[in-house]
């Protein structure tokens, strides 16, 4: 992320959580309905505040379940309004046959969603299992390094939802992110209210001019074609994200694509990452710059739709490669984001970068910068050709017996 020279916004000290509720008061939805769910709770807890205190005219729906949460966000938004959920872990799991049919209808919901652990065993900590165990169910899916990114992708998701007609999750990571405090840049009401526009919706239920039918039986005569047809408009998301970015960019001065390079160019090893130990990656890189290393780092930003041709691109000329996974694949050969970028390498038919595997801080197990400098030395000796080339997955920091 790159901001340009001017500003136009305040410089608020806010937790992830509280940001997120500022950029949905901006924003003003028609209908907002959650259930609460350690760490997302102070999300719509703060924004019901702002409706009991009439400061958004929205509806707030209090629900008894995350089911009936993405259920009744589901009916709000097939009857043409603009709707919001937030939920995070086993909430996002009690609403998992219900984000198919949110995007098999082509709903543009928009939910914010703070990544922890699944149980069992019980925790309440940073992992990505909740939203990778989603991530091929047709949801768009926005990941924020800190809190300034996740104010900013939840203004930008709500463009590119309603233009591609498609749900989309922002998600940072619970309490790392979700209840830090960090000095935040926040835009004008009526300038986050111009961006996101008013929602117009092409067809809807309650347009009693028109009516249609939403979500009827759909059996093999149809059914293939439909899912096609949302398939397509997934990759088809990839250039309406560009372009809402872009607006973006002129409009707050804040710079956003895919995924963010850092002093990747010209890197021999480099490392690739989701979330919020991004930020520990590139300090450690700045530092081993500084000893004549050529390290870098990719910071996936949008996870779905995968931008596989780009990032093949930025990373064929690096020699060792770690795709850091902060969710582990049970029954896969390996971990979900180690696959994707490996799957992409080799599709475009680039098999020059070696690439390890390392599964990190599950269940919010600490990642620190020492284990960061560790991976860097051996990505090293990986491409002086004094260690093992290995298509392992490596665990870090975890008692092994």
């Amino acid at each position: 992320m790159m901001k340009t020279a001017y500003s136009k916004g305040n410089l608020v000290a806010k937790t992830g959580n509280e940001v997120m509720a500022e950029a949905l008061r901006q924003i003003e939805p028609d209908v907002v309905a959650a259930y609460p769910i350690t760490p997302a709770t102070e999300i719509v807890q703060i924004f019901s505040q702002f409706v009991a205190d009439g400061t958004v005219k929205s509806e707030y729906v209090a629900v008894e379940s995350e089911h009936s949460a993405i259920s009744a966000t589901i009916a709000a938004s097939a009857a043409g309004a603009r709707a919001m959920t937030s939920t995070s872990s086993q909430g996002l799991c009690l609403m998992w046959e219900m984000l198919y049919i949110a995007s098999g209808l082509r709903l543009p919901i928009i939910m914010a969603e703070v990544n922890r652990a699944i149980s069992a065993p019980i925790n309440i900590n940073a992992d990505h299992s909740d939203t990778m165990g989603a991530r091929d169910t047709g949801w768009i899916q926005i990941y924020s390094e800190n809190s300034q990114e996740a104010y900013d992708n939840i203004i930008q998701a709500t463009r590119i939802a309603e233009k591609a007609k498609l749900p989309a999750l922002v998600a940072m990571d619970g309490f790392i992110t979700s209840h830090c405090m960090e000095v935040v840049e926040t835009y004008p009401d009526a300038d986050v209210k111009a961006f996101v526009g008013e929602y117009k919706p092409e067809r809807y239920l309650l347009d009693v001019k028109r009516p249609y039918t939403l979500g009827s039986i759909d059996l093999q005569d149809y059914y293939f074609e439909h899912r096609y047809q949302l398939a397509q408009a997934v990759i088809d998301a990839r250039d309406i994200i560009l372009d809402v970015a872009e607006e973006f960019k002129r409009t707050f001065g804040r710079e956003y694509s895919f995924y963010e390079k850092y002093m990747l160019d010209d890197a021999e090893v480099a490392i690739v990452i989701i979330g919020s130990a991004a930020g520990n990656v590139k300090a450690v890189v700045k530092e081993l710059r500084e000893k004549g290393i050529k390290a870098g780092v990719l910071k996936i930003r949008v996870y779905r739709p995968f931008p596989a041709k780009q990032i093949v691109k930025d990373l064929a000329h690096v020699k060792v490669i770690a795709v850091m996974d902060r969710s582990d694949s049970c029954s896969g050969a390996f971990p979900p984001v180690y696959s994707d970028v490996t799957a992409s390498l080799y599709s475009a038919r680039v098999l020059g970068p070696k690439v390890l595997s390392y599964i990190y801080g599950i269940g919010g197990r600490e990642f620190c910068d020492e284990q960061v400098v560790k991976v860097y030395e051996t990505l090293g000796e990986v491409a002086a050709g004094l260690e093992k080339y290995s298509r392992e997955v490596e665990y870090i920091n975890v008692r092994i017996k």
